[in-house]
């Protein structure tokens, strides 16, 4: 009788044991597709697209890439209520809020690709913000507050995606025209610096520290500046972009990621006003043709792009 109970107990044990063995294996089976979902699904992020040119590269990318297309904005409601409004053309795009001048935000944006889609594709660095003409905000102030959204926080959602971007991967940031022209009323020995092959990043952070703090001063001109912020804080993204994709050739060369800075025209939009040259959808061609450049391309990286042809810096 003992012998008969010891039996019936071993087999229930070898019983739960094979049950249990068969569970883990198709947990295993389950994260191992999983993984390979998350890896396989292609995903891009656009900044600041809630209005205005970054909208229209959301609504352009929904029609043109074989992925999920994700609208941030800092303001949730904006952000969410664009999302609704390209749904009501047939679009399928997906919101995530983003605030490009909060780390935190940065980060758990960063976290969530990571963990949902085992990285990112395509990152769009549009947001971006400037002075008008007529602000009487004194220059100094300008030029802090400029160059903190558009070369700071531009820099920041590069560094923290950059590792995440996947190979394949397309960084497009969205410069301007501005930056060129600013740059060519910079002092001769500033041109040398930001056009040279062998400017840092840490160089170029200090340089842009320096115009704010000659801006403050009132001393930029004198120090050799233009007195533009918004063009400044552009010769510096540009500048940026030509650094990062210059480590992506020496760190990552078998990735085939390809990093380029764009000028998006004259576009009408509450930043440039109503007498553009060009509407928001016009303005997302350049940024749209970057981001979708096909698998296996080698060019453009590392460039100024504009009417989908390469500038001269």
């Amino acid at each position: 009788m003992r012998s008969k109970q010891r039996h019936t107990k071993n087999r229930q044990k070898q019983n739960w044991t094979d049950k249990n063995r068969i569970s883990s294996y198709f947990q295993f089976i389950f994260h191992c597709r999983h993984i390979t979902a998350m890896s396989n699904s292609k995903v891009a992020l656009v900044t600041g697209a809630n209005k205005g040119i970054g909208f229209a590269i959301v609504r352009a990318m929904c029609k043109q890439y074989a992925g999920d297309v994700y609208l941030t904005a800092r303001d949730a409601g904006l952000g969410t209520a664009a999302v609704d409004s390209l749904k009501k053309e047939g679009l399928t795009p997906l919101f995530h809020q983003l605030d490009i001048n909060d780390p935190n935000s940065i980060r758990k944006a960063r976290d969530f690709f990571r963990e949902k889609y085992g990285g990112l594709d395509v990152l769009v660095n549009n947001a971006g913000i400037a002075f008008k003409n007529a602000d009487t905000t004194p220059f100094g102030t300008q030029a802090d507050v400029t160059l903190k959204t558009n070369f700071f926080a531009t820099r920041d959602m590069c560094n923290v995606f950059l590792p995440i971007i996947k190979p394949g991967g397309r960084l497009v940031n969205v410069s301007s025209g501005m930056g060129s022209m600013a740059l060519s009323r910079c002092s001769p020995e500033l041109q040398a610096r930001f056009r040279s092959d062998d400017i840092t990043e840490e160089e170029l952070v200090g340089l842009m520290e320096r115009f704010v703090r000659d801006a403050q001063e009132g001393v930029h001109s004198e120090k050799g500046w233009p007195s533009t912020a918004y063009g400044v804080s552009k010769t510096g993204l540009t500048t940026l972009t030509r650094i990062l994709a210059r480590n992506l050739t020496k760190e990552r060369p078998g990735d085939e990621i390809l990093c380029n800075a764009c000028c998006p025209g004259w576009v009408r939009t509450d930043m440039a006003g109503p007498n553009a040259t060009k509407s928001p959808d016009e303005g997302a061609i350049t940024p749209v043709y970057l981001a979708l450049l096909p698998a296996g391309a080698k060019e453009p990286h590392g460039q100024f792009v504009s009417e989908k042809k390469v500038q001269p810096w």
